[in-house]
């Protein structure tokens, strides 16, 4: 037994430790595979084989693998409050926020009431310390391309020495190429275990919208294994992430790190518009990009999500230029609304249409599609105003266009307009998109293309990304086709749905 690894001896406590996770396991009501799928989205990293071994005492895990295990069964026993618990093999860090956690939150909380937006990342700073940690603040670029240190000067600048990944001390990080950037993609907080600068890379989110990372920095390496640091840091990530956006709406500080370069006077009227770039609710996720979001000109897209409806729009205004900006931007204001009135699908498009034609005349217009989803059912109704065909994927292929509900654009006076239904399966993605995706041209000028955009939504399902790294990626992947350079705006619109019964466990 001496040559054995000491995370893997067998000793008293690591049998009581799986002793309980069994117990825990059955009072939970858990298969032993939505186990697993639980300890995977904590950042487990065993196999299901592994952690199906280890629970029926056919093998063992390293103790982290274990507190992990213990983490996601605890979670699901915390949901219906039973009085059954796992231990973990060290000791931990709170996990419910009492105590000096409770008193960092609400230090942060109430030093935000009438913060301007340049002071939040000394509330952050402190908020930190009040919990033994140093944290640093990455917002990724409106591109998502880099993750951009706020403030730029920080104490990381007197510190000479890098971290594991040689993120250390950089004020700018690629999300492509950096550990702190795959934390974001995957939005998964990862461990960097230099033993001099022991850090995790903590997704910074909004609800379901990425926002950037925050580098927490410990004491010891050790610290990284404390399922309660994760807890916290993920209480924190998800109250500042809140933070940035609120304070986002009353002051520049935060649009000017996320922003590379100046908008036009047409990109400032668009982006005004939009609403957050990813959003989701229960059963339903949705995100949208536009390119170039410094100078789009007439694309635009909208969605409003409640309990039992999501409401889509993506649209296409004539032209390339700031009449552009102004036409698309009346069509979303008269979207706006006719929804608000509740008028439904046909009576939107009415009004639109003919909020268009009295502001421009018969001989300006935009194309549309408007969507709304049940979010009870998947019932799918749908209206296509001279745009391209929305796209079904399901089980990782596109399996169908949408090609009924067809009418002319908005803004040319025609009347009624009929309305088509489908009925989503669960886990279904619904994609919308402007003529700019498949009509982007390269040198040869060959355009992207239905078939390139039809391979691409293969590929990113079978890798298993999810709509917002799915847009980013199919975005990058159409400027890189133009060579850099963005010929005309450019939309997608990602939207899943899943069956409300799919999400009980």
């Amino acid at each position: 037994m001496a040559d054995q690894r000491p995370d893997q001896r067998p000793d008293r406590h690591s049998d009581r430790q799986r002793h309980n996770i069994a117990v825990a396991l059955r009072h939970s009501g858990l298969t032993t595979k939505e186990l697993w799928v639980r300890y995977v989205a904590l950042g487990g990293d065993a196999g299901l084989t592994e952690v199906a071994a280890y629970v029926h005492g056919a093998g063992g895990l390293p103790p982290l693998q274990r507190d992990v295990l213990a983490r996601a069964v605890n979670e699901r026993l915390d949901e219906s409050a039973p009085p059954h618990r796992a231990d973990y093999s060290r000791l931990t860090r709170e996990t419910r926020p009492h105590g000096q956690a409770l008193s960092a939150l609400v230090a942060l909380l109430e030093g935000a009431e009438l913060a301007p937006p340049d002071r939040l990342t000394t509330l952050v700073d402190t908020a930190a310390r009040m919990l033994d940690l140093r944290i640093t603040m990455y917002l990724v670029d409106y591109e998502e391309r880099h993750l951009h240190r706020w403030p730029a000067h920080s104490d990381l600048d007197n510190d000479p020495d890098g971290n594991s990944d040689g993120d250390h001390g950089r004020t700018r990080l690629g999300v492509d190429s950096t550990l702190a950037g795959r934390a974001f993609r995957q939005v998964r907080a990862l461990p960097a275990r230099n033993p001099d600068h022991p850090r995790l890379w903590v997704p910074l989110v909004d609800g379901v919208e990425r926002l950037g990372v925050l580098d927490v920095r410990v004491d010891e390496v050790s610290d990284l294994d404390d399922p309660g640091l994760r807890t916290q840091c993920r209480w924190l990530s998800m109250l500042v992430g809140h933070l940035v956006t609120l304070l986002d709406k009353y002051g520049d500080a935060v649009d000017l790190v996320r922003q590379t370069t100046r908008r036009t006077v047409g990109g400032e009227l668009i982006w005004s518009l939009l609403p957050p770039p990813t959003a989701g609710v229960d059963s339903f996720v949705v995100t949208g990009v536009v390119e170039p979001r410094h100078a789009v000109s007439g694309d635009a897209f909208d969605y409003s999500l409640s309990e039992t409806t999501a409401t889509l729009i993506v649209l296409d205004a004539v032209g390339h230029n700031l009449r552009s900006g102004l036409i698309a931007a009346t069509a979303l204001a008269a979207h706006r609304h006719a929804r608000h009135a509740g008028q439904d699908l046909a009576a939107q498009a009415r009004t639109v249409d003919e909020t268009i034609s009295a502001q421009f005349g018969r001989s300006t217009f935009a194309t549309a599609v408007l969507a709304e989803v049940d979010l009870a059912t998947g019932r799918l109704r749908y209206l296509n105003a001279g745009h391209p065909e929305p796209l079904i994927m399901r089980g990782g292929r596109v399996v169908k266009p949408l090609t009924a509900g067809h009418a002319p654009p908005l803004g040319v006076g025609i009347g009624d307009r009929a309305v088509a239904e489908e009925v989503l399966q669960p886990y279904d993605w619904l994609v919308l998109y402007t003529d700019g995706i498949t009509e982007a041209r390269n040198a040869r000028g060959e355009f992207f293309g239905e078939a390139r955009l039809t391979d691409f939504l293969h590929r990113e399902a079978a890798a298993g990304n999810p709509p917002p790294e799915t847009a980013r990626r199919l975005i990058q992947a159409i400027l890189t086709h133009q060579g850099g350079v963005f010929q005309d705006d450019a939309t997608v619109v990602l939207a899943r749905w899943t069956h409300p019964q799919a999400l009980l466990p």
